[in-house]
């Protein structure tokens, strides 16, 4: 896709239509701190570029998205507290929402979702 990605706010649009708030960690501090010290996200953050994560340190449990550059999911995991995850040698992106709501928005390999960045933020 060629697009350079900034920390910010924005959408990401789901393979059944919805339409869920995410915020986007694309600077080193951002990514680093990802999740850290919250007790839970409304919505999804997308942590950019990345192929892997962990959980040491979260309060929750977490649903991991991979997806390569173009969006496209390479696979969906469910994360406890103190994991690493395995990379995902064709991953570029990551998302994070809590456990248990990626089934519902309709997330599985193979599917592409859409992050769209609100103006102005």
């Amino acid at each position: 896709m060629g697009r350079t990605w900034r920390d910010g706010v924005g959408w990401l649009e789901t393979p059944n239509g919805g339409r869920v708030p995410v915020e986007i960690a694309a600077t080193y501090k951002a990514r680093r701190r990802g999740l850290l010290g919250r007790d839970g996200i409304d919505g999804a953050l997308l942590i950019t570029p990345t192929n892997s994560i962990h959980t040491f340190g979260m309060r929750f449990t977490l649903d991991i998205a991979y997806l390569d550059r173009s969006f496209t999911v390479l696979d969906v995991v469910t994360m406890r507290p103190g994991r690493l995850g395995m990379p995902r040698l064709r991953g570029q992106h990551v998302l994070e929402a809590e456990g248990g709501t990626m089934a519902g928005w309709g997330l599985e390999p193979g599917v592409t979702v859409t992050v769209d960045r609100r103006r102005g933020a």
